[in-house]
């Protein structure tokens, strides 16, 4: 009755609970759940989703993972124009995190891109927030957090293009959390990139924010191949964009 539909319970977590291993084999044979892997179960009859398995990663397992880039940004609705079934989930976590094997071998509805980083720190609390999905609640990436995080895949795992046409829609990020995070970012190139695509799309924090407090560093920074060099920014851009 308190199993959240649509989540994942780990063995981990259900042992902690009082049902041991020997239990849940009775279950299963009962047919009361269905294994998805070594350790991990959902409820007979449910539907598993990415945030079914994300939810048992950050609340009983405790992993330091999230949702982020351009999935937080959909899910909080500031990426309107991109499609709601995503190609791609985008997932980030601190270095040296480890996804247990049931999470990495489970077909998922879209490919699981996972990158472990140090591309922020993660005790900034604001820039987090929460997505309720079904019976639960997981934790994303807030918009200012999440267009770094994006920034970070481009062009790698993330069109320069979706990227702009993302960033034009973002009227209210926030002045205060946007410095802080810039300041702390280890990414020379995601922070010159978000200055220029902010600047040139006219969002409103980018005149709110103390430049000269953000390390942009020394040299120039190759982003897109054959692209053109924006002067003040020191990056390479698209052509279309010169």
């Amino acid at each position: 009755q308190n199993w959240p539909r649509g989540a994942v319970y780990t063995q981990i977590w259900l042992t902690s609970l009082g049902y041991n291993a020997y239990l849940m084999r009775r279950y299963r044979e009962s047919s009361w759940v269905k294994s998805i892997g070594n350790g991990a179960y959902i409820l007979s009859n449910d539907q598993l989703e990415w945030p079914g398995g994300l939810y048992a990663l950050q609340t009983q397992l405790k992993l330091p993972v999230h949702a982020g880039g351009r999935t937080a940004l959909v899910h909080i609705g500031a990426a309107h124009y991109v499609r709601f079934h995503e190609s791609k989930i985008f997932l980030f976590a601190l270095p040296q995190t480890m996804l247990p094997k049931w999470y990495l071998n489970y077909n998922w509805e879209a490919p699981i891109l996972f990158r472990r980083t140090g591309l922020l720190p993660y005790d900034i609390a604001d820039s987090f927030t929460e997505m309720k999905h079904r019976d639960f609640i997981i934790r994303i990436s807030a918009a200012e957090r999440a267009i770094l995080e994006m920034l970070y895949l481009v062009p790698t795992h993330q069109g320069f293009d979706e990227a702009f046409k993302i960033m034009e829609g973002l009227m209210t990020l926030r002045p205060q959390l946007m410095q802080k995070l810039l300041e702390y970012c280890n990414s020379i190139k995601v922070k010159r990139l978000f200055l220029y695509m902010a600047e040139k799309c006219q969002i409103p924090v980018f005149t709110r924010l103390d430049q000269n407090k953000i390390d942009l560093g020394q040299g120039k920074r190759s982003i897109i191949n054959n692209g053109i060099l924006d002067k003040k920014y020191q990056i390479t851009i698209p052509k279309e964009y010169a």
